[in-house]
């Protein structure tokens, strides 16, 4: 299915939707879940680490509820009860970071005025475990909405405005990122324009009839694009969108620049945005391979007995070979042996040209969710992510990373246009942001833009990011296993949004 493939709405007057209501219950939901990690954390620490005799339960429940109120200030703060911040994970992860480090130094500032009989490592300790379970419940809240978004239930309907070429580009965006909860629910301007652009199946009508369109669709936000109308229509056509209490979002027409490195610059009183370059230097890139060779032999070394049982158990299996070798295409286009555990028959190679009708992604990436050349023990690897180990290798060799693109195959790569073989100006990775962000989703152009949007922005706080998320992903995909033997309930792993940093063919 392509965006051209949206159903136009009918004429007929739509009832308002309850927004308000719904995105209120909404919020309730994600702060009383903040509030109840926040909480938990520092019980837990106050139990774990003791607290004098002499306090009452008055005292015991202040321990708790001061850093809890206080964990959600700093989070209102940092805008992370905001859906266009808890929309995308790794913004909500760097957010949730520096809210824990504000609490952290907040309580521990406060512990030096006051004077009270707390240790301050309770309030320490309590702030990690905190900022863990925060981690954890917001997880669960992001697979909660997206399994009710899929049902068509808290989805915010909206119009988009000025029928050009941002437009349909912010069409297919919306479309292709179903998570985020927009319902586009047609397109508003020029009529011509409209059928040029692909548009035509989504007009509802002139700008002039705007205020109407709104209403009779029920919907209480636009987003609008500025190259549609000159510069002093714009602004009327904001005023009266505002007088109405329609929420007002202007398009840029920017695409693969991180928001942070965009800045408001009034010249005289006139709102131009100013890009800042990447801050990009040689101390990163030497801290990101120092960091990629510390955690790769940490986790060899620790996860070396584990291994040692995998490797036998493959062996035992089919007497076929532990380690699966394959060509990828690495930085600056050169290719590689990448290694993993062997998830699949020893013949899968050969069989996957007959397998291409099933392919279950768009564009040039194989996915079968039920790939029959996997093998039994494979499957488990696979859900685990234990097959990616031996990548770690890769990543002491200097052919990968921790954190970057996927490294694709050379036949993938034939089929990539120009502005997508940027993805080789930095080394692949075992995870990457599209993994993080859109791994379960079956669009090639979330893939394509979510690696370009890396290789342009990367940072070591994108990177730290990238990796939390891929353990929490990684968590929560163990959590939903376990949960599915002992129910017996296999469609619970629909529930959980994401995934770890697989690959579910190796061929692919």
């Amino acid at each position: 299915m392509t965006v051209l493939e949206f159903k136009a709405p009918t004429s007929v007057a739509a009832p308002a939707r309850p927004r308000a209501q719904a995105t209120t219950n909404l919020k309730s939901r994600l702060v009383a879940g903040d509030a109840i990690a926040l909480a938990l954390g520092f019980e837990l620490s106050a139990v774990a680490l003791g607290t004098p005799r002499s306090l009452g339960v008055w005292e015991q429940f202040v321990i708790v509820a001061v850093p809890t109120l206080a964990g959600l200030g700093v989070m209102k703060w940092q805008g992370l009860f905001l859906a266009r911040v808890s929309a995308v994970r790794a913004v909500e992860l760097t957010r949730l970071t520096y809210s824990a480090a504000i609490l952290a130094v907040a309580l521990v500032l406060a512990d030096r005025v006051l004077t009270h009989p707390v240790s301050h490592h309770v309030l320490w300790v309590g702030t990690v475990l905190s900022w863990m379970f925060l981690i954890i419940a917001r997880s669960a809240f992001r697979a909660w909405v997206r399994s009710k978004r899929a049902t068509g239930q808290h989805l915010r309907k909206l119009i988009l405005v000025g029928a050009d070429s941002e437009i349909a580009r912010l069409v297919e965006l919306f479309y292709t990122h179903r998570e985020l909860g927009l319902d586009v629910v047609g397109v508003v301007g020029d009529i011509e324009a409209s059928s040029r652009h692909g548009l035509r199946h989504l007009w509802l009508g002139d700008v002039d009839a705007l205020a109407s369109i709104t209403t009779e669709q029920g919907v209480t936000g636009v987003v609008v694009s500025p190259s549609s109308f000159t510069a002093s229509r714009l602004s009327a056509l904001i005023h009266r969108l505002q007088e109405d209490e329609i929420h007002v979002q202007i398009a840029t027409g920017i695409s693969g620049i991180d928001a942070g490195r965009l800045r408001s610059v009034p010249l005289s009183y006139e709102p131009l945005l100013y890009v800042e370059a990447p801050s990009l230097s040689k101390a990163q890139l030497v801290a990101k391979r120092v960091f990629d060779i510390v955690v790769s032999l940490l986790v060899l070394l620790l996860a070396a007995p584990v291994l040692l049982v995998i490797a036998i158990a493959i062996k035992v299996q089919d007497r076929g070979p532990v380690l699966f070798r394959q060509t990828r295409v690495g930085k600056a286009g050169t290719t590689f042996k990448l290694f993993k555990l062997r998830t699949m028959r020893v013949d899968a190679e050969r069989m996957l040209a007959a397998l291409q009708a099933d392919n279950e992604r768009k564009g040039p990436l194989f996915k079968m969710e039920r790939d029959p050349r996997v093998t039994a023990f494979g499957r488990f690897l696979r859900e685990t992510s234990l097959d990616e180990l031996p990548q770690l290798i890769n990543v002491l060799r200097g052919e990968m990373s921790l954190i970057g693109p996927r490294p694709a195959l050379p036949a993938e790569v034939e089929t990539f246009e120009a502005e997508l073989r940027r993805r080789e100006l930095v080394l692949p990775g075992i995870t990457g942001l599209w993994q993080v962000e859109a791994r379960d989703n079956p669009s090639f152009e979330a893939y394509r833009r979510l690696d370009l949007f890396y290789v342009a922005n990367w940072s070591i706080v994108l990177d730290l990011m990238i990796l939390i998320g891929t353990a929490e992903q990684l968590a929560a995909k163990i959590m939903t296993m376990a949960a599915r033997k002992v129910l017996r309930r296999p469609h619970l792993g629909e529930v959980v949004s994401g995934g770890p940093p697989q690959l579910t063919s190796e061929a692919s």
